[in-house]
């Protein structure tokens, strides 16, 4: 008996299929923290804020 209950129990405590909902939950994840990178990057103030980076780096003088 007790060696069927301690079988019973490694296979219950398995985690099999956890690591698909983990990758499902992080893929959610990146694609909100993809979605708002890219509001505050199309933002106006972000916008020419890296217009006036460029145009300054294009501008350069070497």
């Amino acid at each position: 008996m007790r060696g069927w209950l301690h079988g019973l129990s490694r296979r219950m405590r398995k985690d099999s299929g956890m690591t698909t909902s983990e990758y499902a939950m992080g893929t959610i994840a990146a694609c909100a923290f993809a979605a708002v990178l890219y509001k505050v990057v199309t933002s106006g103030a972000v916008s020419g804020a890296l217009q006036s980076v460029i145009g300054k780096a294009l501008d350069a003088q070497f």
